[in-house]
């Protein structure tokens, strides 16, 4: 750990993102929207040219050299993110378009599981696109959907979780980390406590995994999703971890090639995982470059991006409290996520004036409302940090802040 943290060099690493060597309005760009998407280095945009200049062709179907290349380059990428998530056999990684794709599938699979009267419970946290799909099962299945409530810090209320278990619970959703606020919520406790009911758990992965490295197996989580693009991979890309068990008992969620063992007009049987939940051509350089992603944030190392982005979050929140007139939504545990407002000012508004000095940040609700709602407010202003960016860059956004406030005020 000691030593990593001694090699880490942001400068030497910076030098890998070509986009942070550009100007925004005339100002160097400082980019504090990685919790929308990360940043791509390099070595993973290299790897997407390779692709496309060396062995482009589709994959598991081919004879030819050109086939075959893809193919080994396709599944060395799933066996990495198999070894990244710890994650028990190959074919448990389902390759996706994205987070959303990811449970969209599970939620598929499940309405044909689910009867009139089942319980599914989802956190007040969650992302719409963890609140979506559950409501539309609802209504295809006659299930319940009920919800695990939050207290004002940002953090689940697990006494009313417990309370809300019962025997009629028969999948809960939750994400690892609140996009909306950056609040790493207990989800080793989530799905003990779900586990004890003979429930399901889905866990949102997509804002803890270019922070945290998850380990499946240790967690005992039944499914758990992300995207690449927030891990410094492609967009399109996704993954779905699922136990064997459960993916075994899912129905397909799309039809096509790929998916299939035989086909006639008369009984259509289907292919063995990870082939059954992957119809038709995937976004096969993505998945490449995803494994490569994967491969450069491992060698940097986890924990000492984690202690980095850690620095980073105390320092800036230190700064912004200074300001004065500064509310931060979501305290306690937290990856480097800082959601706030100024009295009395608009986020769109300083979300507006920042940008004019090169800033990226994002404003609104960040597809949050019930967030929004229970704090009766409009939207945040959501600044997030990655091991690429810098206390300078912070200096220069709080001053940023400070004329906005002036400006606005």
């Amino acid at each position: 750990m000691i030593e990593k943290e001694l090699m880490f060099d942001v400068e030497k690493i910076r030098k890998d993102f070509p986009i942070l060597h550009r100007e925004v309005n005339g100002k160097p760009l400082i980019y504090f929207d990685n919790a929308a998407t990360s940043q791509t280095p390099q070595q993973v945009i290299d790897c997407i040219v390779d692709y496309y200049s060396r062995y482009n062709a589709n994959i598991h179907r081919g004879v030819h050299t050109l086939s075959q290349e893809a193919t080994n380059a396709y599944e060395e990428a799933r066996i990495k993110v198999q070894q990244h998530f710890n994650a028990a056999k190959p074919y448990e990684i389902i390759m996706t378009s994205g987070t959303t794709d990811s449970i969209n599938l599970v939620a598929n699979g499940f309405s044909a599981i689910l009867t009139k009267g089942d319980e599914i419970l989802v956190s007040a946290l969650e992302h719409h696109s963890n609140i979506v799909p559950w409501q539309m099962l609802c209504e295809q299945t006659g299930a319940i959907l009920k919800v695990i409530p939050m207290f004002e810090s940002g953090q689940l209320d697990m006494e009313t979780y417990t309370s809300l278990l019962n025997e009629r619970t028969k999948l809960v959703f939750c994400n690892h980390v609140s996009n909306a606020l950056g609040v790493i919520n207990p989800i080793a406790f989530i799905i003990e406590k779900a586990h004890e009911v003979g429930a399901a758990v889905l866990i949102d992965g997509a804002q803890a995994s270019p922070h945290i490295k998850a380990d499946v197996q240790a967690l005992d989580v039944d499914f758990y999703v992300t995207s690449a693009h927030k891990i410094c991979g492609p967009t399109g890309v996704g993954v779905l971890y699922g136990k064997e068990e459960w993916l075994l008992k899912l129905p397909p969620y799309k039809g096509g090639g790929e998916m299939i063992d035989q086909v006639t007009f008369e009984k259509t049987t289907y292919a063995g995982l990870p082939h059954k939940f992957e119809a038709g051509t995937p976004n096969i350089c993505g998945v490449i470059a995803f494994g490569a992603a994967l491969d450069y944030m491992n060698n940097i190392g986890f924990e000492t991006i984690a202690a980095y982005e850690n620095e980073l979050l105390h320092y800036a929140t230190e700064k912004l409290l200074a300001v004065g007139d500064v509310t931060i939504y979501g305290t306690g545990k937290k990856v480097s996520v800082i959601s706030f407002n100024i009295d009395n000012i608009h986020p769109y508004d300083i979300g507006t004036i920042v940008d004019k000095l090169g800033i990226a940040v994002r404003t609104g609700h960040h597809c949050a409302q019930p967030i929004m709602d229970f704090y009766k407010i409009p939207g945040t202003v959501r600044a997030s940090f990655s091991f690429y960016n810098t206390k300078k860059e912070i200096d220069t956004f709080i001053e940023a802040i400070k004329k906005a406030k002036m400006m606005l005020s």
